[in-house]
């Protein structure tokens, strides 16, 4: 995370969960750091309201019976499991006390833009408070990379794998409007106890064929795919980052059959690993002007709707994937498909807005998770 310094302080980050369960575990990473990140102290509670967390809920975390753990560079730590009575669709705060002095040296792990504040404390432990002292809010998720459910057996996870239309950027901040957030809704519903967990895995910029944040798909797929727990299912929802190449660098242009092949890459990993994987039509992009380089109104050409629609349609017709998702037809204007309805758009034309979101969540077959 660029921009981001700690010295002692306490994070409270905040999770909007999927399913419930009565024992759980969360995961902590240091996957970029350069050194090893020491907690002195975690803890998870429900949350009330901002920073405060509901009465006799804090729960201390442990690590190999310890309250403390030293994570390597790269490495993750998983706490030991704790009796905690978590409802479904609940917001859970997790909190990690970090000793140690942590700046851009150090390459903080995190994920920026996350549409959900969360909160570093002033100086000092205060994973156990009913409520932090805040020295600043943050949009990131800082080190808390996953919180896991004990759930019946035979229960699935899902994975919805992708990149700012998956992360939900533009969406209302706290809202939980993001797609995933609303299929999980979905799924809770139909299925009460057993339904499958969610785990939101997309990265804002995230390609197919060439490194971004996160590094592309076909590099994290281990890690972000294949290694989450219970993980049975995987919608992949990605390419327009690798379209509109924001970098604008000749050796990172894409062919229809770069993306194309990476996508199967991907379904063959899927598949080796037992995994279902459906595969998102790209959403339409047409005129979009979201954050374009110096001097360009956009990144939209005629040559990159052309690989879209060439990639959409090998996305609707292969036998790749288990089952196609058509975000695109659930989102596009049938009086002009190269684009969102109004409704839909959040009004660059390339995110959907909150309507849009739940939309694309409200849009998938539940019968797929059956």
């Amino acid at each position: 995370m660029d921009g981001v310094a700690l010295d002692g302080q306490t994070n409270r980050m905040i999770a909007h969960t999927s399913i419930g369960g009565a024992t759980l575990r969360v995961r902590l990473s240091n996957a970029y750091g350069l050194g090893n990140l020491n907690v002195g102290a975690a803890g998870i509670a429900l949350r009330e309201d901002g920073t405060t967390i509901a009465a006799g809920s804090h729960r201390a975390l442990t690590f190999n019976g310890s309250p403390t753990t030293s994570i390597a560079p790269g490495a993750m730590a998983v706490s030991d499991p704790v009796e905690f009575d978590a409802p479904p669709l609940a917001d859970l705060a997790v909190s990690v006390f970090l000793p140690s002095r942590m700046d851009d040296q150090f390459q903080i792990t995190g994920h920026g833009n996350s549409r959900q504040t969360n909160y570093i404390s002033t100086k000092g432990d205060f994973t156990a408070a009913a409520e932090l002292l805040v020295a600043a809010p943050t949009d990131a998720y800082l080190f808390v990379a996953g919180i896991d459910m004990l759930a019946p057996e035979g229960t699935g996870g899902i994975v919805a794998l992708g990149d700012s239309l998956t992360d939900c950027n533009i969406s209302t901040v706290d809202a939980n409007n993001r797609w995933p957030n609303q299929l999980a809704r979905r799924l809770v519903e139909r299925f009460d106890n057993n339904a499958p967990g969610m785990m939101n895995q997309g990265i804002g910029g995230n390609r197919i064929v060439h490194d971004a944040r996160g590094g592309s798909a076909q590099r994290r797929f281990d890690r972000d795919v294949l290694a989450q727990p219970g993980a049975s299912h995987v919608i992949v929802l990605l390419g327009i980052n690798d379209i509109r190449n924001r970098s604008r660098k000749p050796e990172e242009k894409v062919t229809a059959t770069e993306l194309i092949a990476g996508l199967h890459q991907m379904a063959q990993r899927a598949h080796s690993n037992g995994i279902k994987i459906f595969g998102g039509t790209m959403l339409t992009f047409e005129n979009e002007d979201f954050n374009p380089p110096p001097g360009m109104p956009g990144l939209y050409t005629p040559e990159g709707e052309a690989i879209r629609q060439e990639v959409n349609q090998w996305i609707r017709n292969t036998d790749a994937f288990d089952a196609v998702i058509d975000f695109e037809a659930a989102l596009a204007d049938p009086a002009h498909p190269t684009q969102m309805l109004p409704e839909y758009d959040c009004g660059d034309h390339l995110h959907p807005s909150d309507a849009g979101y739940l939309r694309m969540g409200d849009f998938i077959d539940l019968s797929l998770f059956d």
